[in-house]
């Protein structure tokens, strides 16, 4: 949309000015100074439909309270070696950022098997990261560039997905569904790189169910996509699977501080730094007990229901051997 209906945005505004103060205060942790920016993200989800996004915004607000999630970062996955484990099965990390300034984030889609812990910690894990995105990247990128950064980049290596990836639909379709109804908007681009036959498969029949303004932001890009995304970021930016063809598994990297997936890296080890000084200035005296941050966790939209059936459906078929003929995206 070109220009922004900036009496939308100012209808949502005056009824967020009347909602009760727990949900005025969370509501400053969601927009971190960005008010008009935020606004503009819920609006975009909602078809600019001024009643819906109202509703979609206090729903968040109170799932937010209801959770707790303004204290989730000083909440953390202890010991250190469950949250190793976490970072071993659950592969995402920030490589760097785009010419642009916008963070790069890094999804290991094919290799995460999400089978070293319950799903709690994984869901917890994917919030804090969310949050620590949210409340520390994005500012500091907008401070750091002079303007307002509010999304980022998201770079989806698919080496390695196989037919055991019907185990983790169920999971990946709750992720989703906590970020479209409370961190909307928030992707710029989906860039999706080392793509396998089993992928172009479901591609072909997920890519029409997708609404148009997220059909719109995904690139399926040849090979590593290394030549592509050196357009929008420099080198060093690049996500260690992308930096050359046929580099085999993504889950390694040659040392584990350019693998971005990995706690030794510096994005997960001032995340993980990060936390844990929260945590201490919360509860200095008590000892942090070791459990899960539970989350109320949603029902998935229709739409994310359907697209978890057909895609589940695709895989079948695959593994059935009925995938015949090479798909177009």
């Amino acid at each position: 949309m070109g220009i922004v209906p900036q009496e939308a945005i100012r209808q949502v505004q005056s009824l967020m000015d009347q909602v009760e103060e727990p949900l005025k205060r969370t509501f400053q942790n969601v927009h971190q100074g960005y008010l008009v920016e935020t606004l503009v993200r819920f609006l975009k989800a909602r078809e600019w439909n001024v009643a819906k996004t109202h509703k979609m915004l206090v729903d968040c607000l109170n799932w937010r309270v209801q959770n707790e999630i303004d204290n989730i970062l000083a909440k953390p996955i202890i010991p250190a070696e469950l949250y190793r484990a976490v970072r071993d099965s659950q592969l995402v990390g920030v490589s760097g950022y785009s010419k642009e300034g916008l963070p790069v984030f890094a999804i290991g889609v094919g290799l995460s098997t999400y089978d070293k812990a319950s799903v709690n910690y994984y869901v917890q894990s994917h919030i804090q990261i969310n949050e620590y995105r949210d409340r520390v990247i994005l500012p500091s990128a907008s401070k750091k560039y002079g303007r307002p950064i509010t999304t980022c980049v998201k770079v989806l290596d698919m080496t390695g997905l196989k037919l055991s990836a019907l185990s983790q639909i169920k999971l990946m379709t709750l992720i989703t569904t906590i970020d479209d109804l409370n961190y909307p908007e928030r992707t710029n681009t989906y860039y999706i790189v080392n793509v396998p036959y089993i992928f172009s498969a479901c591609w072909k029949v997920v890519k029409p169910l997708l609404q148009e303004r997220t059909r719109k932001k995904v690139q399926v890009l040849p090979g590593c996509g290394r030549d592509e995304l050196l357009k929008i970021m420099d080198h060093a930016s690049l996500p260690h699977f992308c930096r050359k063809e046929g580099s085999g598994s993504s889950r390694h990297a040659e040392n584990s501080q350019e693998n971005c997936y990995s706690l030794d890296h510096p994005f997960h080890q001032q995340l993980y730094n990060y936390i844990k000084q929260q945590s201490l200035r919360r509860e200095p005296i008590e000892l942090i007990k070791q459990g899960s941050f539970h989350v109320d966790l949603p029902e998935p939209a229709p739409e994310g229901t359907e697209i978890a059936k057909t895609i589940e459906s695709e895989l079948h078929k695959f593994g059935n051997g009925n995938g015949n003929g090479m798909p177009h995206y």
